[in-house]
């Protein structure tokens, strides 16, 4: 997309990394509704806050790409300030029910989560920029990746980075499952879709398709 493009279009997205463990939070909006997702919010809720009001959006829902600590741990306060509703796939669930534990794992200050309000299922369509959730499981038994096809646009979390796979030796993990993930669900996309990942810089998908080394189309 062009800046003249860029300029004229409603989709918005602003992404950041927050947190301990700088996670990538993203803010996807519709300047003419209003509305916005936040993404993958694993901290520093005072700065995703304070971007939403001035870009002037109204959160329509909190999702997650998925449960592990890093990109959920400032979930529950912007919910609290927002009304807005939580969602993640179902197979993350044991994760985020896990997240006291996540954080004396890595040495990370508690934090109590409240119950989440539902359940992505693959193939849904978000109320924001029409979006969809795709499952794309492997880095965990739930992760999601949400793509906005119009916009080109895949917010790939942990799944796909520049170059690399996301790690599958945590609980949960399938390196098998993750690969077949990428070929089936995300390679399939359009190639020019940049992908925003959950960590680092963003890449273009027609790149990783075939230089990726760890999965190539």
């Amino acid at each position: 997309m062009s800046t003249d493009q860029a300029q004229m279009s409603p989709f918005i997205i602003r992404t950041f990394p927050v947190g301990p463990l700088q996670c990538n939070c993203s803010i996807i909006g519709d300047k003419i509704s209003g509305k916005a997702l936040v993404v993958d919010p694993g901290g520093d809720a005072e700065k995703i806050l304070g971007l939403l009001a001035e870009l002037n959006l109204t959160v329509v829902a909190i999702i997650h790409t998925h449960a592990h600590l890093d990109h959920i741990l400032a979930s529950g306060e912007i919910k609290a300030a927002t009304g807005a509703p939580i969602y993640l796939h179902e197979g993350d669930q044991f994760l985020w029910d896990m997240v006291e534990q996540q954080c004396a794992m890595f040495g990370v200050p508690e934090v109590k989560l409240p119950v989440p309000d539902g359940h992505l299922k693959d193939d849904q369509a978000l109320n924001c920029c029409g979006g969809v959730a795709i499952h794309t499981p492997g880095h965990t038994p739930g992760s999601i990746s949400f793509w906005f096809e119009e916009y080109k646009t895949l917010i790939a979390g942990d799944t796909l980075f520049q170059g690399s796979i996301g790690r599958t030796d945590l609980p949960g993990g399938n390196y098998d499952q993750i690969v077949m993930s990428i070929k089936d669900r995300i390679y399939c996309l359009d190639d020019e879709a940049v992908v925003v990942t959950g960590h680092g810089p963003n890449t273009i998908l027609g790149q990783e398709k075939v230089s990726n080394s760890f999965v190539r189309a």
